[in-house]
């Protein structure tokens, strides 16, 4: 039998566009970053993604292996969009290195607030759920807070070299409890539905680095 020249049989089904694949790839991470910061990856069904998405349900693992590997991108996906908001905040040049802070932290105060504390953090979130999530997960969140542990360092370590804090303050230190006191702000802010633990602890922070 003779071979048909330009036809590609070998996975069964035509070529995808490549243009719209990617585009409808990312228009299920963005539907599922939104889903896990408001639900968490336990309750989040791949139903519910492609639904919202408007995605045909069948076709959801032409884009992902599985629901493992799709929460692994969205873990990816969060953090790229996080350090280009702590970035903005914390190499702005224009304001002082606690002011950076400060804007950082209100500038997410903010978000919170405009979906009425309906979502938080998608890292801090999958950690609360970590006992029943992939192993896979764990060294990929451990590795997103220390990438932001280590931002909010440089950022302390600018303050000391300006004056604007003690050196007797240990920078690394203080930047891990930011971290913990930050995403613990945010789980009590979505449980009350309020900002007042954010405030609370910004305040705290802040006077805790001295005059």
């Amino acid at each position: 039998m003779s071979k048909v020249v330009g036809i590609d049989r070998t996975r069964g089904r035509p070529r995808k566009d490549p243009a719209e694949y990617e585009e409808r790839r990312e228009l299920l991470i963005r539907v599922g970053v939104e889903l896990l910061t408001e639900k968490g990856f336990v309750s989040t069904g791949l139903d519910e993604v492609v639904k919202k998405a408007g995605v045909p349900k069948g076709s959801f693992y032409a884009y992902f292996e599985s629901k493992e590997a799709f929460g692994l991108v969205l873990i990816d996906s969060y953090a790229q969009y996080f350090n280009s908001k702590l970035d903005k905040c914390y190499l702005n040049s224009s304001r002082s290195p606690l002011e950076r802070i400060s804007d950082f932290m209100t500038e997410a105060r903010q978000n919170l607030a405009r979906f009425d504390f309906l979502r938080g953090c998608l890292v801090g979130n999958l950690g609360q759920e970590m006992a029943a999530l992939p192993g896979s997960f764990r060294q990929k969140i451990v590795d997103v807070f220390c990438g932001w542990q280590a931002k909010t360092e440089s950022c302390l370590r600018e303050a000391q070299k300006l004056g604007e804090i003690s050196t007797d303050i240990n920078c690394e230190k203080k930047a891990e409890v930011f971290w913990i006191g930050w995403e613990g702000a945010i789980l009590r802010a979505n449980l009350e539905r309020r900002a007042g633990p954010l405030d609370a602890y910004t305040t705290d922070f802040l006077s805790s680095l001295g005059p």
